[in-house]
């Protein structure tokens, strides 16, 4: 009985001393197998990224064959379409950027106070209505932008400027500026709001007041989440089609009167798109090289965006 008891007692033990395998091995495959989900969800856009620019660089090397570089970056005239084409990409750009620079000069000073409004004064009941309310602005679809702009802001500004016509890039970029303010509003609060509390009872222990401490240490403080949210507004301003295609219209113009009517990147793609082009022509591959100029001023403003936000976290 005793050597009974003795045996049992020694296998006992082997057996809780013997080392559990199959689980560690199962644990391990289940976080490789996770691992490799992980990654393929990082590279899919990485490699969405990748191809989009391949085939943009494709067509648009063979556009550049044709038509020089120089012309298509200093030449006046956008005519790919007519009988004697012209390839000036300039009032394109001249469009582009007066129709992002109006609504850029809407929307990042409103969004910037709705943002430090929201963080530093609301309270909890006010934040919890106001900011789901103001991103509703961004689940309009912005065809309504469009021919809320052309049908009734366009009106609106012609009784203070009867000349304007009824297509102008003032109009679209205002009411473009206004759907970009929840971009900027609420990605600029959640920066705000990231801030330590220990910054703030710092700045009143002071004695800052409370719009003192939001504007020279809290802003200061978020500024990498705020620039990126000016980064980001810049960007949809850059690349948004239909409003600009509705309300400020198709006509390529060199200008930079926002007064007067003009036509985008965007919209010029668009314009050219719904056209029945031949696979391979120089006006179908226009459209490629007007994409790659978007691209890459999309890029430059990020790039810009993020030194800017280094060299100002650098300082503060």
């Amino acid at each position: 009985m005793f050597y009974d008891e003795k045996f049992m007692a020694q296998t006992t033990l082997k057996s809780r001393s013997r080392p559990t395998y199959r689980p560690r091995v199962a644990r391990q495959v289940k976080e490789k197998v996770i691992e490799v989900i992980l990654f393929l969800a990082a590279f899919s856009s990485v490699a969405t990224t990748v191809a989009i620019l391949y085939i943009l660089i494709k067509e648009s090397v063979l556009f550049f064959q044709t038509v020089s570089i120089i012309d298509f970056l200093t030449g006046t005239k956008w005519t790919p379409l007519f009988v004697n084409p012209q390839y000036g990409i300039l009032p394109l750009l001249s469009g582009t950027l007066m129709s992002a620079g109006v609504a850029l000069a809407v929307a990042i000073p409103l969004g910037t106070i709705a943002a430090i409004y929201l963080s530093e004064f609301a309270s909890s009941k006010v934040r919890e209505f106001a900011k789901p309310a103001l991103e509703l602005l961004a689940a309009i679809p912005t065809v309504v932008y469009g021919y809320f702009a052309l049908l009734y802001i366009t009106p609106f500004l012609q009784n203070f400027f009867p000349k304007l016509p009824g297509f102008n890039i003032l109009a679209a970029g205002l009411v473009m500026g206004l759907m970009i303010i929840p971009f900027i509003s609420s990605i600029s609060e959640d920066a705000m709001s990231a801030v330590p509390v220990g910054l703030r009872e710092g700045s009143y222990a002071m004695g800052a007041t409370k719009l003192q401490t939001a504007i020279k240490v809290v802003f200061p403080a978020a500024i990498s989440g705020i620039s990126s949210s000016y980064i980001l507004g810049t960007s949809r301003a850059v690349g948004e089609t239909m409003i600009v295609a509705i309300a400020a219209g198709l006509r390529p113009n060199l200008t930079w009167n926002p007064f007067e009517q003009a036509a985008t990147i965007t919209a010029f793609i668009v314009q050219v798109s719904l056209g029945d082009l031949p696979h391979g022509s120089i006006a179908y591959q226009t459209i490629f090289a007007a994409g790659l100029t978007l691209v890459l001023m999309t890029l430059l403003l990020n790039i810009i965006g993020h030194f800017l936000a280094k060299r100002y976290r650098e300082i503060y």
